[in-house]
């Protein structure tokens, strides 16, 4: 069974789940949340929450972290090109497409993107429009925005 742990953040409330020792959730607001869990607290998701802390105190760029998100071939290469945007960078949904070989997949991309069940660890805050505008993020424009503020890049 999924295990899940809830702590408060300058940002609000956020909760990471994992299963058999590996990170499958980060949610908050509207994010993809585990369909089942019980709430008990776990090495692993002490470990999760105290980066995620260090990251929004600005002491932490980068996430250590054994995970396993679930979804398609298609979206868990999203998710792996989304990891390869650095700490203050952003990148657009055609460089995603590009980024994973397949140019002509920047709506797909949008969807992947978007079912990401490990938000700020798999930074999907830093996906951009073509003209540098902030589009959808599952926990809001005005968390994207913060979390592109806390990176430099808002």
């Amino acid at each position: 069974m999924a295990k899940a742990f809830f702590f408060d953040t300058a940002f609000g409330r956020i909760g990471v789940c994992e299963c058999d020792g590996k990170l499958t959730y980060v949610f908050f607001g509207n994010t993809v949340k585990p369909p089942v869990y019980a709430v008990e607290r776990t090495p692993l998701l002490d470990l999760a929450a105290a980066q995620i802390l260090e990251y929004i105190a600005g002491a932490r760029k980068a996430f250590d972290l054994p995970l396993r998100p679930k979804g398609t071939p298609f979206e868990r290469s999203c998710w792996e090109a989304l990891q390869s945007i650095p700490y203050g960078q952003t990148r657009t949904y055609g460089q995603i497409a590009r980024h994973i070989g397949n140019p002509k997949a920047c709506r797909a991309v949008g969807r992947a993107i978007g079912r990401n069940p490990l938000s700020i660890i798999v930074p999907c805050h830093r996906v951009i429009g073509q003209n540098g505008s902030l589009t959808g993020y599952a926990g809001g424009i005005e968390m994207k925005k913060a979390l592109l503020g806390l990176e430099g890049r808002a």
